[in-house]
């Protein structure tokens, strides 16, 4: 990803909505309406409040509390915003309330250490005046070592697996109400399951699954956007593998199901308006939580990120 300067979301949003709707003013048209992926990088775009403070918004599409996804992204950019020359090389976080999408966050950064190779940063995002998640991210300059990866599992590429018009087509009509509506609404990303046949039959099954996702449209040439836009999809089926061996979905209205933590290692530069593989399995579950490892690849089999994340999945008591 390279050496990058703090995410500059203003002038992308600028670029993105007002532009547009300046022309359509012009040429007295309707305003031209947001695709999903430009609403999230509006969305990503937090307002500054104060140094070290800044507020972000949630997407209002009807859910009952904000997507853990895009806790993680905004707090991660706000952690950039006061990071410069250094890249994120890992973050940590843990989920302590649900979020209130009617409700603005906000996110208190504080500078732990700037130090000659390392960079660490701690965010706090707080609503109602309580704490809902806590973040802690690293950056790190540069710098040449040895290397070595783990190589990528040998699966169809994106081209070769059903896209989004199959699977609307040939799987979403089968699903619950509650995951057709997912799957029918339009995304700021996409994602074409390898197995589409098990991943939405959830047949009981080996603990693993491999899922190619990608940003709907281009992103700006900034790493620190692909960062913060895979954070933000990283959150995304990862739970979902606990539950394979159970032939089950955390969409399921018998299972009660949240984020409880996540970690995320970036290793290598990325595009992610370019397809990813995201390769995951669930090592273990048990007293109500479920573990999931995911491995992110680009196409052309480069390790680019590690991804774990511990889950609440009880069992709802009738």
């Amino acid at each position: 990803m390279g050496a990058s300067a703090p995410l500059d979301g203003r002038a992308i949003t600028w670029l993105l909505t007002i532009m547009p709707n300046r022309i359509d003013m012009m040429t007295s048209q309707t305003p031209t309406p947001l695709s999903p992926l430009q609403e999230l990088l509006g969305i990503l775009d937090l307002e500054p409040l104060e140094k070290n403070l800044f507020r972000g918004f949630s997407p209002q599409v009807g859910w009952s509390r904000v997507y853990g996804g895009l806790v993680i992204a905004q707090a991660l950019v706000a952690a950039m915003r006061t990071v410069e020359a250094r890249r994120v090389h890992s973050l940590h976080a843990y989920f302590l309330l649900p979020g209130d999408p009617k409700t603005p966050i906000i996110y208190d950064v504080e500078r732990i250490r700037d130090g000659k190779s390392f960079t660490t940063r701690r965010v706090v995002a707080i609503q109602h005046g309580a704490a809902i998640f806590v973040l802690s991210a690293s950056f790190h300059a540069e710098e040449p070592g040895l290397a070595h990866q783990m190589p990528m599992p040998d699966v169809p590429m994106p081209g070769d697996v059903p896209d989004d018009a199959a699977l609307r087509r040939d799987f979403v009509p089968r699903l619950s109400p509650t995951r057709q509506a997912y799957w029918s609404r339009k995304r700021p990303i996409e994602m074409r399951p390898v197995d589409a046949e098990a991943y939405f039959n959830r047949k009981p099954g080996a603990p693993m699954q491999d899922v190619w996702f990608r940003a709907t449209g281009s992103l700006p040439d900034d790493p620190a956007i692909h960062a913060a836009i895979l954070a933000y999809a990283s959150d995304m089926t990862l739970l979902d593998c606990a539950m394979v061996p159970h032939g089950k979905s955390v969409a399921d209205p018998d299972i009660m199901p949240a984020s409880l933590d996540h970690a995320l290692w970036f290793h290598e530069d990325f595009h992610a308006d370019d397809w990813l593989l995201y390769t995951q399995d669930s090592p273990w579950s048990g007293h109500g939580r479920g573990l999931g490892r995911g491995l992110v690849f680009t196409r052309d089999g480069r390790l680019v990120a590690t991804v774990m994340q511990e889950g609440l999945v009880r069992l709802r008591r009738e």
